[in-house]
């Protein structure tokens, strides 16, 4: 079994708001529907709580916000361990971000 990484790209909302709770209950159906294959996983809070990390001439230099400005934002993955890439799609494309947003599937480099 191959471990892959559906990393969620969908508008930056805080998903911990009340009105987004109907969508945020889709997730738990997802959750609880791919449970065999789900091995970890979380929502993120909106890119204004991001800081970026950079190392310049051994210095840490940071910065608020995302690294990148984008229309959609990385905001949650799932670690799906599947037999094969179709197995990591299907159950991508039932991930709730797939219908208004992306979801990019990669395999895990174990480590």
């Amino acid at each position: 079994m191959t471990m892959y990484a559906a990393l969620i790209y969908t508008d930056d909302v805080d998903w911990s708001a009340p009105e987004h709770a109907e969508e945020t209950a889709e997730y738990g159906e997802f959750g609880r529907g791919a449970a065999a294959i789900i091995r970890g996983g979380a929502a993120l809070y909106p890119t204004s709580t991001a800081t970026t990390v950079r190392v310049k001439d051994g210095d840490v230099v940071t910065g608020d916000g995302p690294y990148a400005e984008t229309k959609e934002m990385l905001m949650g993955f799932y670690l799906l361990e599947c037999g094969d890439l179709d197995e990591a799609v299907a159950a991508a494309a039932r991930i709730p971000g797939a219908r208004h947003g992306a979801v990019e599937v990669r395999p895990v480099i174990p480590m």
